[in-house]
């Protein structure tokens, strides 16, 4: 039984900034590949940030230079720090973890396992 669950969405005003959190049970955490998506109201599910078991990380262009992601694995938890939030930042955040991910981690079919989600909401 593999769990992930995220904490620390809210409702900001843009410019702020907020961390999330994934904490995982059941999951072999520092040899895989893990990673955030978020979805917005009527639109697809995309890759935010991932990160491999050796560090790697990769950043969707669109939040590169404002979003990091990052893990602890003696916490087994996962990180996002976002910055200068944006309207346009507005959705559900997802954790999702893998065995392996055999594209840069940005995809939701790399994935198996998903946590519940949490709500960011960015006003102007």
């Amino acid at each position: 039984q593999v769990d992930l669950v995220e904490s620390g969405g809210g409702s900001v005003q843009s410019g702020s900034s907020l961390t999330l959190s994934c904490t995982t049970s059941g999951y072999t955490y520092k040899y895989g590949c893990m990673g955030w998506f978020r979805q917005a109201p009527g639109k697809e599910r995309e890759g935010v940030a991932a990160m491999d078991s050796d560090g790697t990380t990769s950043h969707a262009d669109s939040v590169r230079g404002r979003f990091t992601i990052s893990k602890d694995n003696a916490k087994n938890t996962l990180y996002l720090q976002m910055n200068s939030l944006k309207p346009e930042d507005t959705a559900m955040y997802y954790c999702a973890a893998s065995d392996y991910c055999p594209d840069n981690g940005l995809g939701t079919h790399e994935y198996n396992y998903w946590g519940q989600g949490t709500q960011v909401t960015v006003s102007s």
